[in-house]
């Protein structure tokens, strides 16, 4: 009898051992189902950023149960990619037709990730960590290197700018502003909340669909739910592969997928990706006012060109009045920018001077003089409207270098646009009241999208009056050997004259000299002239 007790209790021991393993196994399984919930055939939700490896459990049948779980392994990894590679959760259709083309173009153009890689160094492991903190797809890190290749100043034909290529309706949408000193869609911190914002509302509203989320971010909601509902009126399938979509969107969704494969399997493609550091490289810092970016970088210890970088969202030499009073700073360098500003007098942040008006002036010419705004005038001097008089003095914010020497400001980068040779003949045109690019694309017989690029703007963009565009021209609008010639005006040249002397009509004079009709020449102003040497009057 003691016997059987002692046989008994042995076996509902070891059923108990076996019990147990179920039950962790049974858990094992359900944890796994519950982090598939909400998503399509075509993606899961693992969102680690390490690998956790444990023994098979079936391995641990009929071992003591007694023995304490051995504590999991976990990989950490050192390089950004790779991090991004094994946490990665898209099924990849290799063999579809248009994922497989895009892959081609990785395949044949290697070079393209690797300058790609450079530029996303500063920002990708930002993005990473904000997917990680919402437990989104770690695939959406990759996607401003299919919107912008992660340059942060891109600016597409659609009015889109920034990292994520934001549109200014869906800015506004978002909460991102825009003005004259600064735009949220270039901001790295602000834009990427708002995109990534935009990305989990647009997959609860396609019900988890991140494929047909991805190809809403690029062509809108409203032409993928066109799809899905006309999909659904003929009783076809509405994911992503069986929509009619835009061609651009067709190529979109398969060129991030097949990026997803190449980040991946690199060595498969023979492609070789640059290690980033899988470590915080920003901070953001809080200012609490306005700072001349130009002493910001100076406290920091950095070149201003790389807090530009850092910092895109600011369009001129300050951060904007107004806030966000925030600025990314690399993480070696936040202790001795935090040690600089608290030694600095908040008074000192921004450099002042006293401006005497003068017969003239105006609050538009002074705040154009001084690179700042009308507002901002009104503001710091308490002026209740535009009115100003002889004599009087405006305090006015002054940059602390030469304005050219902001070189990633709106103005300068303008200025660079600009200057980049597109043809033997450059002209200057100042916009008239009405002007659209159509117009004056027609008047020079030249492409108004060409003319849009030559001046750093959308085809859809307005212009305003005073404002100045370069038009480039191959020839000076004559048949013929065209050279350019430096005319010296001497004493009692006109237009009428000059022209005259090189068989040129007085309207392209104005145009290449950007001139005035009614101005008068001065002895020794020089002129371009661009004329046919075969038909020279001199």
């Amino acid at each position: 009898m003691r016997l059987k007790l002692v046989s008994l209790m042995v076996i509902a021991l070891l059923t108990g051992c076996q019990t147990t393993i179920l039950q962790h196994q049974t858990k094992q399984h359900k944890s796994i189902e519950s982090s598939s919930k909400g998503l399509n055939s075509e993606s899961s939700q693992d969102h680690a950023d390490s690998i956790v490896l444990s023994e098979d459990d079936n391995s641990k049948l009929g071992q003591d149960t007694v023995s304490p779980v051995p504590e999991p392994k976990v990989i950490v990894y050192k390089d950004i990619w790779k991090r991004i590679a094994a946490t990665m959760t898209f099924k990849v259709p290799v063999h579809n037709a248009r994922v497989r083309s895009q892959l081609n173009w990785f395949i044949r153009h290697p070079r393209y990730l690797q300058r790609v890689s450079k530029r996303a160094s500063p920002y990708i492991y930002w993005v990473v960590n904000q997917l990680k903190q919402r437990n989104m797809p770690v695939e959406l890190a990759l996607l401003p290197v299919i919107e912008s290749a992660y340059d942060p100043f891109a600016y597409s034909h659609g009015q889109a700018s920034g990292m994520w290529q934001i549109i200014p309706d869906t800015a506004k949408h978002l909460g991102l502003r825009e003005n004259w000193w600064y735009d949220g869609r270039r901001d790295i911190a602000a834009s990427t909340t708002a995109a990534l914002d935009y990305l989990e509302w647009l997959n609860k509203l396609f019900n988890g669909n991140w494929l047909n989320a991805i190809a809403a971010y690029n062509s809108g909601q409203g032409r993928v739910l066109d799809a899905i509902r006309y999909n659904r009126k003929h009783h076809r399938s509405t994911d992503f592969w069986s929509l009619h979509l835009p061609s651009e969107t067709e190529a979109y969704v398969p060129r991030l997928l097949a990026l997803c494969e190449v980040v991946k399997h690199p060595e498969k493609y023979h492609i070789k990706l640059p290690t980033i550091d899988n470590e915080p490289y920003l901070q953001s810092v809080n200012i609490g006012s306005q700072i001349d970016l130009a002493l910001a970088a100076k406290l920091a210890g950095i070149n201003l060109k790389t807090l530009y970088l850092l910092n895109p969202g600011f369009n001129r030499w300050a951060t904007d009045p107004n806030g966000p009073h925030r600025l990314l700073i690399p993480d070696s360098r936040v202790d001795r920018f935090k040690s600089a500003l608290r030694a600095l007098p908040s008074n000192k942040l921004i450099q002042w001077k006293r401006h005497k008006v003068v017969d003239g002036d105006t609050l538009n010419k002074i705040a154009f003089k001084y690179q700042t705004t009308v507002n901002m005038l009104l503001h710091i001097n308490h002026l209740k409207g535009n009115m100003i008089r002889i004599g009087q003095h405006l305090l006015v914010p002054i940059s602390t270098r030469n304005p050219t020497q902001y070189i990633l400001s709106e103005t300068q980068r303008l200025a660079q646009i600009q200057s980049r040779e597109r043809g033997p003949i450059k002209l200057h045109y100042t916009v008239r009241p009405g002007d659209t690019l159509w117009d004056i694309g027609r008047e020079y017989h030249i492409s108004y999208k060409k003319l849009a690029r030559w001046n750093g703007l959308s085809p859809k963009d307005a212009l305003h009056r005073g404002q100045n565009l370069v038009i480039w021209q191959r020839s000076a609008g004559t048949k013929g050997i065209t050279r350019k010639i430096v005319y010296e005006v001497h004493p009692g040249d006109s237009l009428s004259v000059i022209a005259n002397k090189f068989n040129v009509h007085i309207s392209d004079l104005i145009k290449w000299n950007d001139l005035n009709r009614h101005g008068y020449l001065q002895p020794g102003q020089k002129l371009n002239v661009y004329v046919n040497i075969t038909r020279l009057n001199v």
